[in-house]
């Protein structure tokens, strides 16, 4: 049997139960590269875009605060929440390796309908992203590089309008490439390399091994808790320690559009003024369980554990570690680190006791952490919400003709919009709690969701083991339990 058989004659052992979308086509399995080293840096990509979009509020904004004015004992918290996110990215990654859809679509054929999980989790990404503090975050930081200090009262127009100009580079950024996934890749490995590059070169030279020692075991310190500490910060560290909820779903809509596994059968989301013209199915493929289609599969899945567990989530814990790391190094314990005063004291610190070119360069670093998350955390809102669309409404596939892309773009219109109008809402730490926070709810209620979803559609012989499964309850339970933990607080 080959790909280019009738992909109809198929029947593989799942695929009965389809659940609220319709059923999917079936054909094999794609051949994936031979697993090597040189295949691994073009092969993996999609945890390279997570990362560069889970480095900014929570490594910029809520580790440093938390890191300065409580101490680093409670930082196990970073520990258990990546962890968890990671079992939870690779869940998300199982369904698309077999269906070649996003995780998102797989919840929307459970019950009560595709429906209404696309209004709750279009909800839940407006509550998450729709709020670009982190556009405002990095407009102060290029702000400061330039002006040679941090932006004052005096100076909030220009900095309206320097935030204007950040929400129009992101959003130029994603018109080119042929597809936005590619792009968005090219875009975020830069960005890696500039941020990890700098937070090493200044942690060795200004960090005592003695701090190197007392910020490592803070991520180990199981169960501490300090007295008197801000829940809702705390909530917000558990949640932006990684990527925060819908980008942990949306993990598996740039795989499709990378073209793992079945995802090569499915398309991607082309970009405005990409080369050539690419569609998307709206139901993903199917195979047979053989036993060819399993070894391709063992292949396929040592990409994606290289993708999420050695790229994402090893840099996701080492861009927490070198943030706090350098801050509580050099900033005094206590001191208000709210909006972008972690960056401040950096590059003040480094200016004075070594080189003043380090004032830009530092300010300079903190723009692409911050502006990077802003990036991705556009792309992760549209894409959600355009591949819900997508999936669910074959009547605006019959009115759009098949051209996905054209309802990205509207929605990048609408959120941008919406955006430059938010921004002045208020602070960026403000702003960043909240939706943090709400990151929270999202990993507790789609833990379970992801286990549902693996265990129902899948074959036996793909379904996750039992640790994981226990893995991802243990998700939705940690995350569920702090966002209560977080509204209790607020209540009583």
């Amino acid at each position: 049997m080959t790909s280019e058989q009738d992909p109809d004659s198929l029947t593989p052992e799942a695929g009965a139960d389809h659940g609220s979308l319709p059923r999917w086509g079936q054909d094999d399995l794609p051949e994936p590269p031979p697993f090597s080293g040189g295949n691994l840096f073009r092969v993996i990509g999609p945890g390279a875009i997570l990362l560069v979009a889970s480095t900014g509020g929570g490594e910029w904004l809520v580790g440093p605060a938390v890191g300065v004015q409580y101490g680093v004992s409670v930082f196990w918290v970073v520990t258990i929440a990546v962890l968890l996110q990671v079992v939870f990215n690779l869940e998300s990654l199982r369904y698309t390796l077999y269906t070649g859809e996003p995780m998102i679509s797989g919840i929307m054929r459970l019950s009560p309908g595709s429906r209404f999980w696309a209004i709750v989790y279009s909800i839940f990404g407006v509550a998450t992203l729709g709020l670009p503090s982190l556009a405002a975050a990095s407009a102060a930081v290029l702000f400061a590089a330039f002006a040679g200090h941090m932006p004052l009262d005096s100076d909030a127009h220009v900095l309206a309008y320097v935030t204007y100009g950040v929400i129009a580079a992101g959003v130029g950024i994603l018109l080119f490439g042929k597809t936005i996934e590619r792009m968005l890749e090219h875009v975020s490995w830069f960005m890696l390399v500039f941020i990890f590059l700098f937070l090493g070169t200044v942690n060795v030279f200004f960090v005592p091994l003695s701090n190197w020692s007392k910020t490592f075991w803070g991520f180990l310190q199981f169960g501490q808790v300090p007295a008197g500490i801000d829940v809702v910060l705390l909530g917000a560290l558990a949640s932006s320690a990684g990527a925060g909820g819908i980008g942990n779903l949306v993990i598996s809509n740039w795989a499709r559009d990378k073209g793992f596994g079945m995802g090569a059968k499915v398309g991607a989301i082309g970009s405005a003024f990409g080369r050539g013209h690419i569609t998307l199915s709206a139901t993903g493929k199917i195979f047979p369980v053989t036993a060819e289609n399993l070894r391709r599969w063992k292949v396929w899945w040592n990409y994606v554990h290289a993708d999420q567990v050695w790229l994402w989530g090893t840099g996701a814990f080492l861009g927490m570690f070198l943030n706090v790391n350098l801050t509580t190094a050099i900033i005094p314990p206590g001191s208000d680190l709210s909006g972008t005063a972690a960056g401040a004291y950096q590059a003040e610190y480094m200016a004075r006791n070594l080189w003043s070119g380090f004032w830009l360069l530092a300010l300079l670093n903190g723009f692409w952490v911050l502006f990077s998350t802003h990036l991705g955390n556009t792309d992760v809102l549209i894409r959600t919400v355009t591949d819900m669309i997508w999936a669910g409404s074959p009547r605006v596939r019959a009115w759009r003709r098949g051209n996905v892309s054209s309802i990205y773009y509207t929605a990048l219109v609408v959120f941008t919009v919406w955006g430059l109008w938010a921004v002045n809402w208020g602070t960026a730490m403000a702003l960043f709690k909240v939706s943090a926070n709400v990151g929270g709810l999202i990993l507790g209620v789609a833990g379970f969701q992801v286990l549902r979803v693996n265990t129902r559609f899948l074959p036996k012989e793909l379904q996750p083991p039992l640790w994981r499964k226990l893995a991802l309850a243990a998700c939705s339970v940690f995350f569920g339990g702090m966002f209560a933990i977080v509204v209790w607080s607020q209540l009583f």
